[in-house]
């Protein structure tokens, strides 16, 4: 894999946006591969395909790429609110590519994000353009990727280090239970995931119950949310993301 973009494929070009599009896409499909299923090299979409830019032949996995200097933020700027929201709600909904480069035009970081750690929940929406703008009204939205599980963010390439790719797609492989999920349901299993991420990697019951407040304020008509986080432990232990040591006691497994 080179880290390096082809500066090359740039010089008939002036702006910057077109210039970064032109070398962040050409490096993907001369240097990405497939998550899931390990497959090179991944295709484009044709131009106007409203969220996805790459898909794989042999597993057919759909990606969108976002592309931006320097470190990747918590809030990433994304196109149409609705559009969005209703591709998330559909079958087939894309992966996401986060990819941050330096001054020299070198990958820094290239992680996806698989679409099964997606739920309406992280869209953020932004408020509808001026009335004197182009396209007055219009809605954008933002991902907040502070809401996706550090489990969620799978690293192809971290600070210029190219990660091992049977491991990446071990990562990606082991979530894809989240797939088989009810919206509702996984919006439960990534809410107490969540909760465990801010704990050590030995945790206990109790700890986790420390944030039923937080999830009784997000589920206002369930009056057992205890319960439903056992549950939601049981789910995770199930699927080999954490661990029962002992009576109230875990440990993770990532």
């Amino acid at each position: 894999m080179n880290l390096y973009f082809d500066q090359r494929l740039a010089k008939n070009y002036h702006s910057k946006s077109q210039i970064i599009r032109v070398l962040s896409e050409t490096w993907v499909t001369e240097n990405g591969y497939c998550p899931n299923c390990s497959e090179q090299p991944l295709t484009e979409f044709a131009n106007g395909q409203p969220v996805a830019d790459f898909y794989c032949a042999h597993c057919n996995e759909q990606y969108e790429l976002k592309s931006k200097k320097a470190k990747l933020s918590n809030i990433v700027n994304d196109g149409a609110y609705k559009t969005m929201v209703e591709r998330i709600n559909s079958k087939d909904n894309p992966s996401f590519f986060f990819l941050t480069y330096s001054k020299a035009y070198a990958v820094n970081n290239f992680l996806i994000i698989p679409k099964q750690f997606f739920t309406p929940d992280i869209i953020m929406k932004r408020k509808p353009l001026s009335v004197t703008a182009k396209r007055a009204g219009w809605v954008g939205c933002n991902i907040d990727l502070r809401k996706v599980p550090e489990s969620g963010k799978v690293f192809l390439v971290k600070d210029q280090k190219i990660i091992d790719k049977e491991s990446v797609t071990q990562q990606f492989q082991k979530t894809l239970f989240l797939r088989t999920q009810s919206i509702e349901s996984r919006g439960w299993t990534l809410d107490v995931w969540q909760c465990i991420d801010r704990l050590d990697a030995h945790f206990s019951l109790n700890q986790v119950y420390a944030s039923a407040d937080e999830l009784q304020l997000k589920y206002p008509e369930n009056n057992h949310v205890k319960d439903k986080i056992r549950q939601q432990l049981q789910v995770l232990r199930d699927k080999g993301i954490i661990e029962f040591v002992s009576r109230g006691r875990y440990r993770k497994l990532y």
